[in-house]
């Protein structure tokens, strides 16, 4: 790189769009473009607006190369960086958990206005990074979380986030397929469970594949609703009559869910698309005894 070292803002960019050779849309490379020239260099638009002049040394340089290298494999540049975008805030990710997606924002904005002012008490199962919970807890002021996950790393990473956040979450260490969940009195439970069938595995990016946790990601082609299944089973017993359970869901399987739920005493299933109008979300209220 030293023969032909950039030497203004412009000049970078350029070089490192030319650099990057993962099969990807051009908007998607110059997006990824920006993220590595700010993260790196702390150039933003602005200074590349007015073509800053540079000196990159010879350790920038490197870094650069090793960046570059690792966006070339196809690793995810939030695992590069450490920290993914949700909710307009940053969260710490590593490979042991799921990076934070656009349509987890749209559950977490639907609970967000089901529960404004209310004093509520929630648990996200399958927490990953807390984003879900940690977001939550931001929004609604009254509320009180707990936040499972099978995974120690998992949780570790999720309690650096609240700490980061500085919100007071309980962490529980559960496999809620095969441990019983405490009876909580809970007004919602919320998860984003594994969804992705392995048959599905084939039209999936080459970057969620060979880095993101397979556990966070996929379920078995002939039990695709398994986690819905259990985490419904379970959620009688920790839900108050009238609670809801609200999932993101494979758009595939959305209306199985909602059918799954229904003969399950849960009533008034509701499914609501994402922006992409694809069936992403499905919630239901728990109505045993409600009237009791």
């Amino acid at each position: 790189m030293s023969r032909n070292t950039p030497d203004s803002s412009k000049k970078l960019l350029q070089y490192i769009r030319e650099q990057i050779t993962i099969d990807e849309s051009p908007e998607e490379i110059n997006s990824l473009s920006h993220h590595i020239i700010d993260h790196l260099f702390e150039i933003d638009k602005n200074d590349i607006i007015l073509d800053r002049s540079l000196n990159l040394s010879s350790a920038e340089e490197k870094a650069l190369e090793k960046f570059l290298n690792r966006i070339n494999q196809n690793e995810p540049i939030q695992y590069i960086i450490g920290e993914a975008d949700f909710y307009g805030k940053k969260f710490i990710v590593n490979p042991s958990v799921l990076i934070p997606r656009p349509e987890t924002e749209e559950l977490v904005h639907l609970i967000v206005q089901e529960n404004k002012g209310k004093k509520i008490k929630f648990a996200d199962i399958g927490t990953g990074t807390g984003c879900i919970p940690i977001t939550l807890m931001k929004e609604l002021s009254q509320a009180k979380a707990y936040a499972i996950d099978f995974d120690p790393r998992v949780i570790r990473t999720a309690k650096q986030n609240a700490q980061r956040h500085e919100v007071s979450i309980d962490f529980m260490l559960l496999d809620i397929l095969r441990e019983p969940m405490p009876s909580l009195s809970l007004d919602f439970i919320v998860s984003n469970p594994p969804y992705v069938t392995y048959a599905d595995k084939t039209a999936m990016k080459a970057n969620v594949i060979n880095h993101e946790p397979a556990t966070a990601l996929y379920v078995k082609d002939e039990d695709p609703l398994l986690f819905y299944r259990r985490i419904a089973e379970q959620s009688i017993g920790s839900l108050k009559p009238g609670g809801k359970i609200y999932f993101e869901v494979n758009e595939k399987y959305a209306e199985d869910v909602k059918a799954l739920l229904e003969v399950m005493d849960y009533v008034d299933g509701v499914v609501i698309k994402d922006i992409n109008g694809k069936d992403r979300i499905v919630y239901a209220t728990y109505s045993r005894d409600i009237f009791a």
